[in-house]
């Protein structure tokens, strides 16, 4: 099950719908596997059944919902808190109290919980003091979901994702869209993880009921007009402008990312024996415009 079936779980069923709907092809039918995911609103619901997941309604439940979780081994939760800083799942009791056979939790969320790092290297040991908002309330929730799970002994992985980017989330959209702009911030460093590797994260660690923190990042954390140039070289366009950060143009949300500047390490992640599919921006650059999936609508 995975509450919040956003642009992650839609690239994890893609590529691993057949994958779970065939590991238990000679079970009883009550009991076969299968990928189930809320959203908020009906009109998602095409794109959900189109990436192999069973849509439902997060704020209307329906008895068939309730079913579903009545057989739900693992859980992924990918919905942003609330202005409470409050997990919407969390107050559902409803939802909570009605999935017995639960046996794993994944909750995505976010290595902008560290806070700005001054461009230095961290793990999942360093110290967290976000300054955003967001940051804070996604801190409170990794703490509450990691006591759900101490209470009900049931393994809680939070895996802090790094920038995510894949099919049609990537520097090939902006460049062909004519945003040829660059803001430079001297020594500014971003961390990234394909979306991809989050599926595959994902499989593994649900497949090994794998838990703590985790931070899902790539092994090369990159300044930011360092990948527009590699998928512009890649797409030969030219003509690329630099603005310096303090005189560019953005949205305060776009502006508020540079406020945080750190070096995330994944040794943790490398050590339970994932291999990254893309281990750095270059490696998926390169296959997604050999394959011409740059463009893919997930």
């Amino acid at each position: 099950m995975m509450l919040g079936a956003g642009y992650s779980a839609r690239a994890f069923a893609s590529l691993y719908g057949a994958h779970v709907a065939n590991t238990l092809d000679t079970a009883p039918s009550a009991t076969k596997s299968r990928i189930c995911g809320t959203t908020r609103t009906k009109e998602k619901f095409a794109s959900l059944e189109s990436a192999n997941i069973e849509p439902f309604l997060f704020d209307e439940p329906t008895p068939t919902f309730f079913e579903r979780l009545e057989t739900t081994t693992n859980l992924v939760i990918s919905v942003s808190p609330d202005d409470k800083m409050s997990d919407a799942v969390l107050n559902r009791p409803d939802i909570l109290g009605s999935m017995p056979q639960l046996k794993w939790v994944g909750y995505l969320s976010t290595i902008g919980v560290y806070g700005n790092h001054d461009g230095g290297w961290i793990d999942e040991e360093a110290r967290c003091h976000p300054s955003l908002k967001r940051n804070i309330s996604r801190l409170e929730v990794e703490k509450k979901w990691q006591a759900f799970g101490n209470k009900h002994n049931i393994p809680v992985a939070i895996l802090r994702l790094g920038g995510i980017y894949g099919p049609s989330r990537n520097p090939f959209m902006k460049l062909r869209q004519g945003n040829k702009t660059l803001v430079i911030k001297k020594g500014q460093f971003f961390n990234r993880i394909h979306v991809d590797d989050i599926a595959g994260v994902i499989k593994a660690f649900s497949s090994a009921k794998r838990e703590g923190i985790f931070n899902i990042v790539d092994n090369e954390p990159a300044p930011p007009e360092a990948v527009m140039h590699y998928a512009a070289k890649l797409m030969r366009v030219t003509d690329l402008e630099e603005v310096p950060f303090e005189k560019a143009d953005m949205s305060p949300m776009a502006r508020s990312f540079y406020g945080d500047n750190k070096r995330i390490l994944n040794h943790k992640l490398l050590k339970t024996g994932y291999n990254l599919k893309y281990p750095d921006y270059r490696t998926a650059l390169e296959a997604m415009w050999k394959d011409n999936l740059w463009d893919k609508k997930l």
